[in-house]
């Protein structure tokens, strides 16, 4: 009874989670948010947030690398392994039983007496004994070994939950960098093309008599500077191939290409934005830093408990006899019962300095835990910068085009008149070119900004119903 109700008492410290921190807003000025976009304070990110983009290759992009990103399965693998292990700890709860079987041939040298009643020297023996252990958490040390297990599975839970929103967040803007590489080269291409064609008319211009080699010359390392762009392009957008392969869990050579239509996105007219004091239930990594922490507390508890006493309980049965088939007949049997108090008395001092290991460890853990929650606050923070800046760009971008279109259509009217000649319509066309691929960049970047804030919150892994 004694020891039922000292077991109601753990060692160490209760855990208690750190409150979350006291701040209103992510910016320090007010952000409004671009036009498009409105920020909807308080609302929730959706589990499934890549849908927002309206892409159905890439949803199914993201589903596929889901299921079959390597990295993704090994948290998976590393989070079974830590709830069996927290089942295996939980174990220490109940009493253990062992059962021996132990046959034995065996000679008594003739100087000495026989243990048999026949007083033969050359006996086997055959004994069966049941042994049981017992040792009472009288002072919560094996509570605290089970909370720490605790901890750690759900470190890995959460750990795998950021791997998850981490992939996800990967092939989203993998797909679509490759998508917007894709609208780059081939406005580039088009761009050398024009560049081919104004090369030709200073040819024949030159031909003609209206201008000099010089002209010629100029515009021929023009068009060898267009096409030198064409090469990085190509590369990035092979590595983007294959990056997105390896996401997908596939080799390079074997991953069929599923291309997104990078006119076709969508961007989302709504982004939710959640309440400060949301985010570190939101985000998996401060989740984890928290259940790390508690495990770091659970062990100081069990530093503590092992400097305290420690009783075991023992009890054996069996029977011993001379022939298998008399084990277990009367005379045969015998028990004992047995306690164990086990004080540590002196070790060296290294009881004392795990314990302050284990002090230290925590404060380390803490520290951690803060540097993560300060992280994801600066995450949202460069998120919301981000988009205000890009938003303006991408409308820079967009009344760039505009312009150039215009000073494209202004330049062919004049050729088609009869008032100019047709290069200054060529390189009207170039100019239109090159802001088309600013235009791209401009969009995808705010693409990206999308994904990086639905990252920043979390990715709304607690509100998928399968969670």
């Amino acid at each position: 009874m004694v020891a039922l109700l000292l077991s109601g008492c753990a060692a160490g410290p209760d855990f208690t989670r750190p409150a979350a921190p006291a701040v209103a807003s992510y910016t320090a000025e007010p952000l409004a948010g671009p036009a498009d976009q409105r920020l909807a304070a308080g609302k929730e990110v959706p589990a499934q947030w890549w849908t927002v983009f309206g892409s159905e290759e890439l949803n199914q992009l993201v589903d596929a690398a889901l299921q079959a990103n390597p990295e993704l399965q090994a948290t998976d693998a590393a989070l079974r392994a830590a709830r069996e292990t927290a089942a295996a700890q939980r174990g220490a709860y109940l009493p253990s039983a062992d059962l021996h079987l132990q046959p034995s041939r065996q000679r008594v040298a003739d100087t000495l007496s026989s243990p048999t009643a026949s007083g033969a020297n050359l006996y086997s023996l055959h004994t069966a004994q049941l042994n049981i252990g017992y040792t009472p958490d009288v002072f919560g040390g094996t509570r605290r070994q089970v909370e720490a297990a605790d901890a750690q599975t759900d470190v890995a839970r959460y750990q795998r939950e950021a791997a998850r929103l981490t992939l996800a967040a990967n092939v989203v803007s993998a797909a679509i960098e490759e998508a917007a590489l894709h609208a780059q080269l081939t406005a580039m291409q088009q761009l050398v093309a024009q560049s081919g064609r104004q090369l030709d008319a200073v040819r024949k211009q030159k031909q003609a008599g209206q201008v000099g080699a010089a002209d010629v010359a100029a515009q021929e390392a023009a068009l060898a500077q267009v096409e030198a762009q064409l090469p990085p392009l190509q590369k990035q957008l092979a590595q983007q191939h294959d990056l997105l392969a390896v996401l997908a869990g596939h080799y390079p050579s074997e991953y069929i290409d599923r291309h997104l239509d990078f006119s076709k996105l969508v961007l989302a007219a709504e982004l939710p934005l959640s309440v400060p004091a949301r985010l570190v239930e939101q985000r998996p990594d401060i989740r984890a830093a928290a259940a790390q922490l508690q495990a770091a507390s659970a062990q100081i508890g069990i530093a503590r408990a092992a400097r305290l006493p420690n009783i075991a309980l023992t009890a054996s049965m069996g029977s011993s006899a001379l022939d298998a088939g008399t084990l277990f007949k009367s005379g045969a049997g015998f028990w004992s019962i047995g306690t164990d108090l086990v004080q540590p008395l002196f070790r060296g001092g290294a009881l004392l300095h795990q314990q302050r290991a284990a002090e230290a460890a925590y404060d380390q853990a803490a520290a951690q835990y803060r540097a993560a929650v300060l992280t994801a606050f600066q995450n949202v923070a460069d998120t919301l910068h981000a988009i205000d800046a890009d938003a303006r760009a991408l409308q820079a971008a967009a009344h760039a085009e505009q312009a150039e279109r215009s000073s494209l259509r202004m330049a062919e009217r004049q050729w088609q008149l009869g008032l100019s000649a047709y290069p200054p319509v060529l390189q009207a066309g170039q100019a239109w070119q090159q802001a088309t691929i600013n235009l791209i960049q401009a969009k995808a970047s705010r693409y990206a900004d999308t994904v990086a804030l639905f990252q920043a919150l979390g990715g709304g892994w607690q509100t998928d119903a399968g969670k």
